[in-house]
């Protein structure tokens, strides 16, 4: 349904509650879900209704749509079964028990067994848990604070709760300027109209000839307009002229905007610069930016659109029951950053910190007497100090020169990095912004410094308007400006607020760049790139210093700020009505300086206050917990995440910074514990480049030139974004367990190959198996890492789960212990639509969401979408021809999926407006793969025409296109696939092909590795990096797997049959088909093979590793990128290493 659908029936549900048709609007409320009346509710829980309890929940949610709902309607039942209990009404609790309740015993039997018990006591308040139930009212009372905070965290409820806030009677306001426009372009108009119906226009008839006057008194028509102008609107008055079109994302914040239009100077020069569409919103790069293909079109929106997906690893039981706690703040400390790892003494007091983008040990510091610090947190070094000065005074505005001479004490008030880590800049509290470009290590080199500001610059960040890079700073003269940040050039200064500007939030939504800006008056104001004044003039709490800042996905806005008084606020905004929508609790005493916020993901707010961080679930408005890091700390200390949340840095007293680490966060800076930066290996990045790719691409290029010897990524284990599987899944590498530097190897030992063929060599399991399946299509973890998802080539699913037990306390995968073949009480299997042709010649894909809680399929016929907990269908799409054959869900939005299909098409498909974006159009032959990189803002694609291309995934075109270079003598079957993969630098990726590995750099689409079966070894099936793309596991035909060092392709271990296959499998007809990596242990893996079995890989544990690195070329590891790549065949010691 479109967003003006949705507000009819909002406004119609103000006109059936003006009318007094009570029934009517909660009916209304139910069917549409577009409202959920928690007044209702209450008054209908109290009232102990508990049919229409239920069928009211029923319009917004189902008992197993997350484990929120769950418990909710666990809550109600268990009530309505303790009243039955309560006035001795055996038979009514037997009835509840069995048709109510019994649904919750597949998730916990033990609490069924329990709740069964209470039939035989005389009073179930001798049951301990139970002792101090109270009466029927006071513990529905009880009952419905507790179902208010599950409503309010559930995501399914999430902009349902709050009523627009419209004029009272604006149907009947709206209808009345329709008549008035109806009866303005009547050509005769009578003076007293006689409306009749709405239901045809209205029309005057031929009044003889005779002109009327205008219907002054008309009740419901009000007064005509003067020739040429809008009607009045009786009692609402006239319209009011405004600036100037608002877009979608801020037409909810006009209820109150200003009518006054403010004048924006343009600043002259184009802007120069062609880079992509950042990451991160500018002002906060530890939030992830959004996608910006976002659609307007009015179709009917489907209810299995997966944008308030449910954070709900499959083998977790969905719903807490009573002693098991609820709500999102469930074990939410261990994700905190809580143990202080690093303390760093900066010399002078720190005023802004920033974390790089994807270098996430490296943070920049600004102190309070202009000092620019660069360090890298794991080796505790100080790469970077420089001390404020003037670089050209001469260009300096006299103001600025003479504000110098007069006092020269400078502090800085914001640092920030660009979205991609090539420049930083820098706010002065004196007029002056100095733009830095980074260029790995200790490389930092001036690029711009602007005398931005009479006065005090008081904030800069970076966006990207039209895919050019600005920067946009604001001052203590009341503007906000917008420069060039490859030239320096003015685009914008935008006027209007009536005190100094504090803070801007650059954004991007719908397709439209904006930005907010507040004001220590309090005043948040919203401008566009354009001349046409602010959009916005809203006031915030506390009405002096306020900042704001985007959740990870950019879907939530937030702002902290404090008056004037030391009251602090942290709120979110309802943006579509420009309303707070939540005030979060816990700051108890008046605050002695201004309060610092940030946001962690999607999940956490903090600040920092009382000399303690303070932490919020953004779902839940009480504190979650706050931690002292060891004490010491200032009174509003301030602090900053780095992107992934695994480390905070925080201000504290004498000059020192602590950096807090979470579980993640230690073992990436243990990583780098005895690392020194050698400057001397890091690459020279140019400035920001023209190149879009090359662009986005030159932060992470840098890294991957710093890299170890083990592996093409930035210092071993810095995780910069996810890596595209192969099998269609999009990860977060949060949880990847960073790799330890492997130990050179001694050149007095002659280097062996690892061969490993006895199973007492490695670790494996064949996982329980379904005897209806004969061959595994496709294979994978899930994103939680304990469970496997295999799709058989007769379009069943299965899913093996491992649960915690004494033997495995994490719940992982392991190859230590069998996992169950897991199914839903229901006993449904997840089956795709499959076509009138054998369905094992059908060409199977899927691929599965970030938080495991979908997957999308297709063995040939329809696309199917699973849920995951449920296994039930919830929709089926795409019904071929064309059949897909590849299935990728954008990193950035997961209503957006791109399908490759057997007509050589891809097409980009949104989910919730059931459209086709784009077709896309380059290969030849069907497509058999798919990765998106989401630092380049790229979509690879691959197909049976051994051709790989390059699209962009801001505007769909194709960038570039290379055939893949196949080896004299080794044709390529018809039917051979080539799949891709993003290396966990998202700048190369692997491709694999029957007859070869190779290793591409994207932003010029070059073989930088290239890897060949020696003849007449056994092509290859299929291939995938490891979780941290230090290694590369391949399958063969021959049923062999071999263990490559990721860096340079080179053969480290070789499994072979005998190790895992009993003695009387024939191997030709027996041999893996697909691999998959575990998505947090870098040395486990599983295969599916072609007689429908599934295997576990771990190395032995006292070997820890699969094998030992080949010995380096000519005395040194080779490394990705190569200088010259080496394709076309092995030459000295690699040809050695072929099979």
């Amino acid at each position: 349904m479109s967003s003006l659908s949705r507000e009819l029936v909002f406004l119609i549900l103000q006109f059936l509650d003006e009318e007094k048709f009570k029934e009517t609007v909660h009916k209304l409320e139910q069917e549409s879900g577009f409202y959920f009346n928690m007044k209702y509710f209450e008054d209908e829980v109290h009232n102990g209704n508990w049919d229409e309890v239920e069928k009211y929940l029923s319009g917004f949610t189902k008992v197993d749509d997350n484990r929120y709902s769950m418990k909710i309607f666990f809550e109600i039942r268990k009530q309505k079964y303790l009243e039955a209990l309560d006035k001795h009404d055996r038979s009514k609790a037997v009835d509840i028990l069995v048709k109510d309740l019994k649904v919750f015993a597949t998730f916990n039997e033990e609490l069924f067994k329990e709740i069964t018990q209470l039939l035989t006591l005389e009073n179930f308040r001798e049951n301990e848990q139970l002792s101090k139930y109270g009466d029927t009212k006071s513990a529905r009372a009880i009952m419905l604070v507790e179902l208010k905070k599950l409503i309010e965290a559930n995501p399914l409820f999430r902009d349902k709760l709050q009523f627009p806030n419209l004029k009272n009677s604006r149907l009947r306001t709206l209808i009345n300027q329709s008549l008035n426009w109806q009866h303005q372009l009547c050509k005769n108009p009578r003076p007293n109209p006689d409306i009749k119906t709405l239901f045809v226009d209205h029309s005057c008839g031929q009044p003889n000839g005779a002109r009327a006057p205008s219907p002054a008194n008309n009740p419901l028509l009000g007064a005509l307009p003067k020739a040429g102008g809008f009607p009045p609107l009786g009692a609402h008055g006239p319209f009011q002229p405004t600036p100037a079109a608002v877009p979608a994302p801020l037409a909810g914040w006009m209820s109150n905007a200003s009518a006054v239009s403010h004048p924006a100077v343009s600043g002259g020069a184009g802007i120069g610069l062609a880079l992509k569409h950042p990451r991160t919103p500018p002002s906060n790069p530890s939030v992830d930016y959004p996608s910006g293909d976002s659609d307007h079109v009015a179709k009917r929106t489907r209810p299995m659109g997966l944008s308030d997906e449910v954070n709900l690893p499959v083998n977790v039981m969905p719903v807490s029951f009573p002693g098991h706690g609820h709500g999102p703040a469930f074990n939410a400390p261990d994700d905190l950053p809580k143990t202080v790892a690093r303390s760093l003494n900066q010399g002078s007091s720190p005023m802004s910190m920033d974390f790089h983008p994807a270098q996430q040990t490296l943070l920049l510091v600004g102190t309070n007497v202009g000092d620019i610090g660069l360090w890298e947190v794991g080796s505790r070094e100080r790469l970077v100090l420089r001390n404020f000065k003037v670089w050209d005074l001469s260009a300096c505005s006299m103001p600025l020169q003479a504000a110098l001479v007069k006092d020269p004490a400078v502090s800085v008030n914001r640092v920030i990095w660009s979205p991609d880590g090539n420049l930083f800049g820098v706010a002065y509290s004196r007029h002056i912004v100095q733009i830095y470009s980074y260029h790995g290590g200790e490389d930092v080199r001036q690029h711009l410094e602007i005398d931005a500001h009479v006065g005090g610059v008081n904030d800069l960040a970076f966006s990207t308007p039209n895919k050019q890079l600005c920067v946009i700073t604001c001052g203590d003269d009341k503007t906000i400006k917008v420069w060039d940040a490859g030239t320096g050039a003015k685009q914008y200064t935008f006027e209007g607020h009536e005190a100094p500007v504090y803070s801007v939030c650059p954004h991007y939504k719908e397709n439209i760049q904006f930005i907010f800006s507040t004001a220590l008056d309090g005043k948040i104001k919203a401008w566009l790139y354009d001349n046409l004044g602010s959009r916005v003039d809203y006031e915030a709490p506390g009405r002096w210093c306020t900042t704001m800042a985007y959740s990870a996905d950019g879907t939530r806005l937030f702002s902290c700020g404090t008056s004037k008084d030391g009251e602090s606020y942290i709120v979110e905004w309802n943006e579509s009505e420009g309303a707070v929508k939540k005030h979060y609790q816990g700051f108890r005493k008046r605050s002695l300086g201004v309060v610092q916020f940030d946001t962690m993901k999607n999940r956490y707010l903090a600040a920092g206050d009382e000399f303690v961080i303070k932490f919020w679930d953004m779902d839940n408005v009480q504190l979650l917990t706050s931690i002292e890091a060891d004490g010491g700390l200032p009174a509003s200390p301030r602090i900053r995440f780095n992107k992934d949340g695994t480390l905070l840095a925080v201000s504290a007293n004498d000059n020192v910074i602590k950096v807090l680490a979470n579980t993640d966060g230690t073992r990436l800076l243990r990583t780098f514990e005895n690392l020194s930066y050698d400057t001397s290996r890091t690459s020279e990045a140019t400035k920001p480049a023209i190149n879009p790719i090359s662009a986005a691409a030159a932060a992470a290029a840098a890294a991957a030139a710093t890299s170890s010897t083990a592996g093409l990524t930035d210092r071993g284990g810095a995780s910069v974004g996810g890596i595209s599987g192969m099998n269609g899944d999009a990860r977060s590498l949060g949880d990847v367990k960073p790799r330890i530097t492997e130990e050179s190897n001694d050149k007095s030992k002659i280097w062996k190959l690892t061969e490993i063929n006895e199973p007492a060599q490695c670790r494996s399991l064949r996982l329980p198996e379904n005897l209806r399946v004969t061959k595994i299509s496709r294979l994978i973890y899930t994103n939680s890492g304990n469970a496997i998802l295999a799709l058989a080539s007769n379009a069943i699913h299965l899913l093996w789960k491992w649960q915690r037990s004494d033997r495995n306390s994490t719940g992982k995968a392991t190859a230590g212990v069998a996992p169950q073949l897991w199914q839903p009480s229901s006993g449904i299997l997840m089956t795709n639509d499959v076509t009138d042709t054998n369905p094992e010649e059908s060409v199977s894909c899927f691929a599965l969401s970030k938080n495991d809680s979908y997957v999308m399929s297709a063995s040939g016929g329809k696309i199917s979408l699973f849920n995951m907990m449920t296994f039930k269908t919830m929709t089926t799409f795409m019904p071929p021809p064309p059949a897909a054959t590849f299935l990728a869900f954008h990193p950035q939005d997961n209503n957006i999926i791109a399908i490759g299909m057997d007509d050589s098409t891809i097409q980009i498909y949104n989910v919730r407006v059931d459209e086709v974006k784009s077709k896309l159009k380059g290969h030849s032959k069907r497509i058999t793969g798919l990765a998106f990189s989401h630092v380049l803002n790229v979509l690879v694609s691959s197909g049976a025409d051994a051709q790989i291309c390059v699209w962009s995934s801001d505007g769909w075109e194709k960038q570039k296109t290379r055939l893949l270079q196949v080896p004299a003598g080794r044709p390529a079957t018809a039917q051979s696939d080539t799949r891709v993969q993003f290396h966990q630098d998202q700048i190369h990726f692997l491709v694999v092909h029957e007859t070869q590995l190779a290793i591409y750099e994207t932003t010029k689409l070059e073989c930088v590795k290239q890897w060949l079966p020696r003849e007449p070894s056994a092509p290859i099936s299929h291939a995938t990096f490891s979780c941290d793309s230090q290694l590369v596991y391949a399958s063969f035909l021959d049923a062999t797997v071999c263990v490559f060092t990721a860096a340079n392709l080179r053969l480290r271990c070789r499994i072979n049959p005998s190790a895992y296959l009993p003695a009387n499998v024939s191997v030709p007809n027996v041999h893996p088909l697909v691999i998959a990596a575990h998505p947090q242990e870098p040395n486990q893996f599983a295969i599916g093979l072609s007689d429908g079995g599934v295997h576990v890989f771990e190395p032995v544990e006292s070997e820890g590793k699969w094998g030992v690195p080949p010995p380096a070329e000519n005395g040194s590891a080779s490394s990705v990128p190569a200088s010259t790549p080496s394709v076309g065949g092995a030459s000295g010691s690699e040809q050695a290493q072929q099979r």
